[in-house]
């Protein structure tokens, strides 16, 4: 009997790897691809094969994509506009949790639903109207025009993140810090927020993915390459180099590195902080 068990427990086990290997293969294959003919001559390019193996690894690509692609610059826009998005979602994201889960005041839970429902809005229905608003303002083709839709589209998860948190905080701590004498400020920098690490790490990381891999509104805000960032490059560099396809992938593959590398290295918080607030939300 204990035999069956065992003997059952393990093809369970076994099903169920071989469904996340399976899965884990079909959402990296894009990725190996793209990176697989990025090395590849421009020949070699249109093949009925899904993956090639390159007669010479044309490591030149990379070159020609960094240089003629001004990376550069673009990447040192998309550092600059995500690490301020970032900073600003964060100090704002501890700010209105702690006002809608500790401050009691008449409006609050009707705020934090109504900040929430920034969740809901699609991206595309308020292109059209920021256009003209930014237009008006004198704002458009700067960094405010990427900055502040960036910060508005990732405020509402930041929120339902750190208030998800921030419930579950003892009151009594909070309550001991203010009798020893801790206003509103020092309470929230030097007691609550230490504590909501887990929390913040995921709040920051994917701000920074989403915004990272924004492409839409940049194309729409801009109209000079003085703040365009990474994933608008491709674009142009689409165009210019139409003819080589090996170049184009390297590009892609630039632009996806960094986003990638950061989740590699921090894919554990991000786990751990939406399986926290999912459950404590």
């Amino acid at each position: 009997m204990a035999d069956k068990i065992k003997t059952r427990v393990s093809l369970g086990r076994g099903i169920i790897l071989g469904v996340l290997i399976l899965f884990s293969a079909i959402q990296l294959f894009p990725l190996i691809w793209l990176i697989d003919f990025s090395f590849a001559s421009n020949t070699e390019f249109f093949t009925s094969s899904l993956l090639i193996i390159p007669r010479e690894i044309q490591w030149g690509n990379y070159p020609r994509a960094f240089i003629d692609g001004h990376f550069l610059l673009y990447l040192k826009n998309s550092v600059l506009v995500n690490t301020l998005a970032v900073v600003i979602v964060l100090v704002l994201s501890i700010c209105s949790a702690y006002a809608v889960t500790r401050m009691r005041w008449r409006f609050s839970q009707t705020a934090k639903s109504i900040i929430l429902l920034g969740m809901m809005i699609p991206i595309h229905a308020t292109l059209i109207p920021n256009y003209m608003i930014y237009d008006f303002l004198g704002i458009r083709d700067t960094l405010w025009s990427l900055l502040l839709p960036y910060v508005a589209f990732s405020l509402p998860q930041g929120l339902f993140l750190a208030a998800s948190y921030m419930e579950s905080v003892s009151k009594e701590i909070e309550e001991a810090a203010i009798i020893d004498g801790c206003g509103t400020f020092r309470l929230l920098g030097s007691v609550i927020t230490p504590m909501m690490k887990s929390s913040l790490i995921t709040v920051i990381i994917m701000t920074y993915l989403n915004n990272w891999n924004e492409f839409m509104m940049a194309s729409t805000y801009l109209s000079t390459s003085r703040w365009k960032t990474l994933p608008f490059s491709i674009l142009e560099f689409t165009g210019q180099y139409r003819a080589n396809a090996a170049v184009q992938f390297a590009v892609m593959t630039l632009t996806a590195a960094p986003a990638i590398v950061i989740y590699i290295i921090l894919s554990k918080h991000i786990t751990k902080g939406v399986a926290m607030g999912a459950v404590k939300g």
